[in-house]
């Protein structure tokens, strides 16, 4: 994405400091700011690519065109390619919260922006998505009762407001990425899928954009196994990857007991017709996993004769075209005369994402999944060179 500017999308004002407000005329001592635990890592901007696909509703009244109209269809299956920018703030600090059984906690977070772009045409890119919202660390409670939680808070421009609360964990290694699969299903019928033609592949004329995929299977893009499984995205990409340590991160709206809390929240519009149980499109669930990867990265130095300037370290792309860091080594203590290889580890987040939406009888998964990586060059630490 050359012609994307990465910064920071959120700040604060240089001037604004988190703190309790004075009971008295003497200041109250600036509170120290809770951990963020996890969301540690979630720092700077990441840029990458990804998959979505989401099941619209079709009226009759506002048709979607498609190159071989498809009468009597009451929804459509669009899918894009993407490219995504996902920028953080610097943390907020202590963040209190007042309690009337507890007592008072204090939270930490950090403001982000998302935005997505579809490029499934190639030239084309189309805006698709944009939330600003926040990830919260939560500490452990004593009333209720739950252990340290995290929440992200998230605000989506088609009238969606989310908070999504859960749980995270380090691991050894890669992750597992379970698979995900579109099928909608009946509402409150969770084992009565109701597959569409549009999830063949190969088929055409089906209500689908693009509706012609044979140049995406042609080219590997968009094929019936991304369809199947839109997480096979995510394992491919790490599968040539040397990834040390993960931390999972799992959030949802409806979080498994015993943790509780969080929800979605729907503009009238998309809610409908409640008396008739008609929405137009409600989203009822949000559910998420965030893989935070520290990927280990074996550079090629080649001979470098000067000791003043930076220098860019190029890496080689080994797995099929999605971004790789771009890393720079700052004036070398002495000149490299023979090539030489070094390691320097850096973040990499993966996520899967999935909306339930229901309409017309039905819930339908709404499956987003990206792999991003640090959007700005890479300082190789000094630690590498010895």
């Amino acid at each position: 994405m050359p012609h994307v500017r990465f910064a920071t999308a959120l700040s604060m004002p240089a001037d604004f400091r988190f703190s309790e407000v004075p009971s008295h005329t003497v200041p109250s001592e600036l509170v120290p700011a809770p951990s963020l635990g996890s969301l540690a890592a979630f720092s700077g901007t990441f840029r990458g690519q990804g998959f979505n696909t989401i099941f619209r509703p079709q009226n009759a009244k506002t048709p979607t065109a498609l190159p071989e109209p498809v009468p009597s269809s009451d929804n459509i299956l669009e899918l894009n390619l993407t490219e995504e920018i996902l920028s953080f703030s610097p943390p907020l600090g202590a963040v209190p919260n007042r309690g009337e059984v507890q007592g008072d906690v204090t939270l930490n977070g950090v403001p982000y922006l998302q935005v997505i772009n579809d490029v499934t045409v190639p030239g084309q890119s189309v805006g698709i998505h944009f939330e600003p919202g926040l990830w919260m660390a939560v500490p452990a409670l004593d009333d209720p009762a739950e252990g340290a939680t995290v929440v992200r808070m998230a605000s989506i421009p088609h009238g969606t407001t989310v908070q999504a609360q859960g749980e995270s964990s380090v691991i050894t290694g890669k992750p597992l990425i379970p698979p995900i699969d579109i099928t909608p299903v009946v509402t409150a019928q969770p084992d009565k899928k109701i597959p569409f033609p549009s999830q063949n592949a190969a088929e055409g004329g089906t209500p689908r954009i693009p509706q012609d995929l044979g140049p995406c299977i042609a080219a590997g893009t968009i094929t019936e196994a991304l369809l199947t499984d839109p997480a096979s995205l995510l394992r491919a990409h790490i599968a040539a990857q040397n990834i040390t340590t993960t931390t999972v991160i799992s959030i949802s709206t409806a979080p498994a007991a015993p943790l509780f809390g969080g929800g979605a929240s729907n503009i009238a519009f998309l809610l409908g017709d409640q008396a008739a149980s008609a929405p137009n499109a409600q989203a009822v669930k949000m559910e998420a996993t965030f893989w935070i990867e520290t990927v280990e990265y074996e550079l090629q130095v080649p001979v470098h004769q000067s000791v003043q300037s930076w220098s860019v370290i190029p890496v080689e792309n080994e797995d099929g075209g999605h971004p790789v860091p771009e890393f720079v080594t700052p004036p070398l203590p002495a000149p490299v005369n023979a090539p030489r290889t070094i390691k320097v580890s850096v973040p990499q987040i993966q996520y899967a994402q999935q909306v339930f939406l229901n309409f017309n009888g039905l819930t339908w998964p709404h499956v987003s999944v990206a792999t991003l990586v640090p959007a700005t060059p890479v300082q190789v630490p000094s630690s590498a060179w010895a």
